[in-house]
């Protein structure tokens, strides 16, 4: 390898890499806030934060990684403008032309790790968390019980209050639960509690010595009281069922033979990402360019703008692919391939010499 490409490629790849690590911090506190929540609402045992939250991140690095790649060249290219290295180059005979070797030293494997993400481990993320939730579900822990905290039961209805809990999350002690049906509401007391599942996924609270007072919620008097040796809740449907038809689950070889408009709004969600860290891997260059005494982060600023407003596009694309508002046959071509032109266009057009105006005129 020439040492100048060695040169070029070392700058390109370590400012790339500092931008990365910089996102994935700041990409991190967004998606730790997610995980947290669900964790709140009982979408997610506790104890499977750190796992989810690893999953999680996994699904984001396709929409990081273009950024990062964009950011860095554009970070590094501006550099060589700045320092004055680039006008020395120019003044050898080496032009923006020539530095398409390092880019592309870059941008390539850039570009296969993004489509590696897309295409298969971001569906793989979101199965494996998916079938991590739906197996929990048949533990109390996924419902977000804590010792000393009222939490809502999953499906909405209701709240349950445990004072004491077994490591394991199937023993209970001095439960209180409270439930809403129609007008009349439901308020049970017992001494000790354990989560039963049937074969057929319900899952029933086995409340043992307590008392239950039913009545309205209104005016009235229609009350109850009750006391019991044992008495089984019925706990509302968890939500975390696995869809095995869910476009997001499958894998990219099955939707390509699913004629979904759901399942092919997926397939183009996932081809993007790679051929649009392409396109704006090449429009880094040209947008680096940077005249002397010129703002230094006025054409990162724009770089940006473009990567917000083209993701945006691409997710609203989606959208529209499954919902019938575009022609399935038109895909995400018309946000990429613009894209990937406008890059290749102002990427070979940077440092064209042309001809001067009374050159013209004769």
């Amino acid at each position: 390898m020439p040492k100048l490409d060695s040169y070029l490629f070392r700058e390109f790849a370590q400012a790339t890499f500092a931008v990365m690590v910089v996102l994935m911090v700041v990409s991190l506190g967004g998606v730790f806030a997610d995980v947290l929540g669900n964790i709140a609402r009982g979408r997610v045992p506790a104890g499977m934060m750190l796992s989810q939250l690893g999953l999680q991140v996994l699904n984001y690095l396709p929409l990081i990684l273009p950024l990062g790649l964009l950011l860095g060249l554009l970070l590094s290219v501006g550099r060589l403008y700045r320092d004055s290295e680039m006008p020395v180059l120019t003044a050898t005979g080496v032009g923006p032309r020539r530095l398409l070797r390092p880019v592309l030293m870059l941008i390539v494997p850039m570009v296969l790790l993004v489509a590696v993400c897309s295409m298969w481990l971001g569906p793989w993320a979101r199965d494996y968390s998916a079938r991590m939730v739906e197996a929990g579900s048949r533990s109390m822990l996924v419902a977000g019980l804590e010792a000393g905290r009222f939490v809502e039961i999953p499906g909405g209805g209701g709240v349950v209050y445990v004072g004491g809990m077994s490591g394991d999350g199937t023993q209970m002690a001095r439960v209180f639960v409270y439930q809403q049906d129609g007008g009349r509401m439901d308020v049970t007391t017992s001494t000790t509690g354990r989560l039963n599942v049937e074969a057929d996924g319900e899952r029933y609270l086995v409340l043992g010595d307590g008392f239950r007072v039913e009545g309205p919620q209104e005016d009235g008097l229609d009350f109850r009281l009750m006391r019991f040796a044992t008495n089984e809740l019925r706990l509302p449907p968890a939500d975390h069922s696995r869809d095995e038809e869910d476009p997001e689950l499958m894998p990219t070889l099955a939707l390509l033979d699913d004629a979904r408009p759901e399942a092919r709004a997926e397939l183009h969600f996932r081809i993007a990402p790679p051929l649009l860290a392409l396109g704006f891997g090449l429009l880094a260059v040209p947008l680096a360019r940077s005249p002397p005494r010129q703002s230094r982060y006025g054409r990162t600023m724009l770089a940006f703008l473009g990567y917000f407003v083209g993701v945006n596009l691409m997710i609203l694309g989606q959208d529209w692919l499954a919902e019938g508002t575009i022609p399935v046959g038109l895909g995400l071509w018309w946000l990429v391939l613009p894209v990937l032109a406008l890059g290749l266009w102002m990427y070979f057009d940077d440092g064209r010499l042309r001809r001067a105006p009374w050159r013209r005129r004769a």
